[in-house]
């Protein structure tokens, strides 16, 4: 039982356990059929399907819901405009990705001063009656303090993060958006996680105490199972490293503390989207149908 938890902790960093995942392949490929045959609401429902996803990347990759508001609307518009030109060499969500992701390049370029705006944000539209209080407080700290060690990653590195761990994508398909190899999206994706834990290991202390320190020969749990869930260790190594994690305190409380965080982090909707603009996307659509 104990490698079982083990195991679905980590799944956080990878987009294993529950992850937010595109809709099935079928059922995009049902209704690009439709569109090209001028379905007009065809492609109204297929957009309305990613509007959320990528209002939700822009968002964490800009840092400003301004900038966020303005790529979501390009986006969309482009994909609308040029949705004929899609052959289905890659995934519908990568190609949509890959839009915005070039929207988003651009307005990164802009000056911003940082802030927690996106955090906040995302803190205010979790509602869980569920927990205690002061479970409930300990939970805003800590989604917020996830949100915050996103911002801090490097772009580079965060967009992988957010494409693989967030969006559900796959490694090749992050590596077709963002036109790198499987090798370089693995490589930076096992460097934003190990960031992204460490970033949050003081907090992660104070809720979950470990028992006792690390001792001599404690592995890098989060790098390690980075590598495994990508296909990079084999099986043995990861019986090793369960088999370590049974009888080491400190990293039995890693794995608590890290499934508090998945906890909380899979708990968070993705933001609603602008009425205005989901009313300036539609009113594109019409207006491209009518030629």
């Amino acid at each position: 039982m104990q490698g079982l938890v083990f195991i679905g902790v980590f799944r956080y960093f990878s987009g294993v356990e529950e992850p937010r995942t595109s809709p099935p392949a079928a059922d995009d490929q049902a209704l690009l059929e439709r569109v090209r045959a001028g379905d007009s609401e065809a492609l109204e429902a297929l957009l309305e399907r990613y509007e959320a996803p990528l209002f939700r990347f822009s968002m964490r990759m800009c840092r400003d819901r301004e900038d966020a508001r303005e790529i979501l609307q390009e986006s969309l518009l482009a994909a609308a405009r040029s949705i004929g030109e899609f052959r289905g060499d890659a995934a519908l969500s990568t190609w949509l990705f890959t839009i915005a992701r070039s929207f988003c390049i651009k307005y990164r370029r802009k000056p911003r001063p940082t802030d927690s705006a996106v955090a906040d944000e995302q803190v205010t539209a979790m509602e869980d009656p569920r927990p205690a209080p002061d479970e409930r407080v300990a939970d805003r700290e800590l989604l917020a303090a996830v949100e915050r060690a996103i911002e801090t990653l490097d772009p580079g590195y965060r967009e992988v993060l957010l494409l693989r761990d967030v969006e559900g994508l796959t490694a090749p398909e992050v590596a077709s958006a963002l036109e790198m190899s499987v090798s370089q999206v693995k490589s930076r994706l096992h460097r934003a996680r190990v960031a992204l834990r460490e970033e949050l290991s003081p907090l992660l202390a104070e809720l979950h105490p470990p028992p006792d320190g690390p001792v001599p020969g404690c592995p890098d749990i989060a790098e390690t199972f980075s590598r495994f869930l990508e296909d990079e260790i084999s099986a043995d190594l990861c019986a090793e490293m369960q088999s370590h994690v049974d009888s080491c305190g400190h990293c039995q409380s890693t794995c608590d503390s890290l499934k508090h965080t998945l906890a909380v982090c899979n708990a968070v909707p993705a933001p609603e989207v602008p009425q205005d603009i989901q009313q300036a996307v539609r009113a594109e659509i019409r207006k491209l149908s009518r030629g």
